[in-house]
């Protein structure tokens, strides 16, 4: 993709996400997500009807009038968006690829968080890390993270999230809003590794499926490739024991993913390729 072709992509998805988070993420976001408490703000004279518990004794005896203390939430947070780079998110029958929903779903909270003068950090990973940006503010910053989502080569195909979160829990001291995107079809077991990581960090994960991944159509003998190994074999579709193994795979991971994440205490947003990510963003935060 040469430059023209890329900054015209960039600024199409910013057009996009950003009039999101704009008129419809930015009150959601901040509700839904705290700062890290009350810090003190400044000192003023007591006005009728303010907390007697809130006065400040020392300077109310210096100038002989009562002075309360005025505090205010502190407000700025780190939102870092970890994002599967792996071969499977490349994958797409309906408008578009599930990686150009992720890019899309990962722009709007990016933009919603920088709305709320937040940090925003980038974890790109497949079964290692494949590129980390260190969290910061600004458009500019976000900009450059969209730009890594549409043209980065990740050098691995395959899918390792317990390495991912593993990185997230050694990069990241202090607590964040984690957003992990994924299709969330991965081999490894991440329960122990979400489970350390969710008890410093607030983690949702947010799945991006395709309808074709749900079930197998009977379109008879085909040549397959796995999207992550590149394995190609000859599969059956005409046989129902077929079909049937394959549901029973994806159905189990899916389980894996809904349940690990609630037994964590994280939260899930599940949304197809061809649904509207908008509806589901809003569901989830409303009802936190």
């Amino acid at each position: 993709m040469d430059t023209k072709e890329l900054l015209k992509k960039v600024r199409k998805i910013e057009i996009k996400t950003r009039r999101l988070s704009d008129h419809i993420f930015s009150g959601e976001y901040h509700t839904s997500f705290k700062g890290r408490g009350m810090t003190f703000s400044e000192v003023r004279q007591y006005q009728f009807g303010d907390d007697v518990r809130s006065i400040d004794w020392n300077v109310t005896a210096r100038y002989n009038e009562p002075y309360v203390k005025v505090f205010e939430e502190e407000r700025e947070l780190t939102m870092m968006l970890m994002i599967d780079v792996s071969g499977s998110e490349n994958f797409g029958t309906k408008n578009q690829l599930k990686s150009d929903t992720v890019t899309e779903i990962a722009a709007t909270l990016a933009f919603s968080a920088t709305q709320n003068n937040d940090k925003i950090g980038l974890i790109l990973f497949s079964d290692q890390i494949e590129l980390y940006i260190p969290p910061k503010k600004g458009k500019s910053h976000v900009l450059r993270i969209i730009r890594e989502l549409i043209e980065f080569k990740p050098k691995s195909k395959n899918t390792n999230i317990s390495q991912a979160l593993q990185f997230l829990s050694g990069t990241q001291k202090k607590k964040a809003i984690v957003f992990m995107i994924s299709d969330f079809i991965a081999e490894d077991d991440y329960e122990k590794t979400l489970r350390i990581a969710s008890k410093k960090h607030d983690i949702t994960g947010v799945r991006v499926y395709d309808i074709r991944e749900e079930k197998m159509t009977d379109v008879g003998l085909v040549a397959m490739q796995d999207a992550e190994t590149g394995q190609i074999q000859w599969v059956n579709t005409g046989s129902k024991k077929v079909r049937l193994q394959y549901e029973k795979y994806y159905h189990e991971k899916v389980e894996y993913f809904k349940d690990i994440f609630s037994k964590c205490g994280s939260g899930t947003v599940n949304t197809r390729v061809d649904e509207s990510y908008v509806t589901k963003l809003l569901g989830y935060f409303k009802s936190r």
